[in-house]
């Protein structure tokens, strides 16, 4: 079987606002003020809580700022965990184009550098959890992506075949993971970082959902 995986930040769905808040949130909890701004740092917000929070100690210019921000992370993901669908948008047109792929007998699946309980929570509260056949998360393993066990074990468990596979993302590290697994990669442009994706060379740009069937036949026919 065909298999489709997706990554879930700034893939398909725009997570970047309750990960910001979130990180406010938590630098607050440690008496520092915001410092972190929804439309303007939503790209360091789609790497991760310890980029926001590293970012958060450059911007502070306070002392052992790698002390802070171990300190910070589990206050950051409890504080996201308690408010993760607020801001939280699927992207136009993402899970249409999940349902013609179930329709056409392609599997799909997710794979993420996000927790798995708080991608659980996260595609639960969203309505969506049950379209999607896997769900890796970033300690479903002992590994993360780039490694691409998580992208295998995500096929795997939605059933595709993995020399029949492609992985949807919008960072450098899915196109990382994609190299590592050798297997093809599409990367959205609808994401922070726009049309510069194309500099990473995947096997093929997004720039709505509603063209993605024409990619998936293209790349795994």
């Amino acid at each position: 079987m065909r298999c489709v995986i997706f990554d879930l930040d700034g893939t398909l769905a725009d997570t970047a606002g309750d990960l910001i808040a979130a990180c406010n949130e938590a630098l607050g909890a440690m008496g520092h003020p915001p410092q972190l701004v929804i439309g303007q740092d939503d790209g360091t917000a789609l790497r991760g809580g310890r980029a926001m929070l590293r970012l958060a100690v450059d911007r502070l210019g306070v002392g052992q700022g790698e002390a802070l921000v171990e300190t910070g992370y589990p206050l950051l993901l409890a504080a996201y965990g308690e408010a993760i669908d607020h801001h939280t948008r699927l992207y136009p047109g993402a899970m249409e184009a999940v349902f013609r792929l179930k329709d056409n007998g392609v599997a799909v699946g997710i794979c993420t550098n996000k927790p798995e309980g708080l991608a659980e929570t996260l595609l639960t509260r969203l309505g969506i959890r049950g379209e999607f056949a896997a769900l890796v998360g970033a300690d479903t393993l002992p590994v993360r992506k780039p490694d691409p066990a998580p992208l295998f074990e995500a096929v795997a468990r939605a059933g595709g075949a993995r020399d029949r596979s492609i992985l949807i993302g919008d960072t450098l590290t899915d196109r990382e993971t994609a190299r590592a697994a050798g297997r093809p990669c599409a990367l959205v442009t609808f994401g922070p970082t726009g049309r510069a994706v194309a500099d990473l060379q995947p096997e093929a740009l997004i720039d709505h959902y509603d063209g993605l069937d024409a990619i998936i036949d293209r790349l795994i026919p």
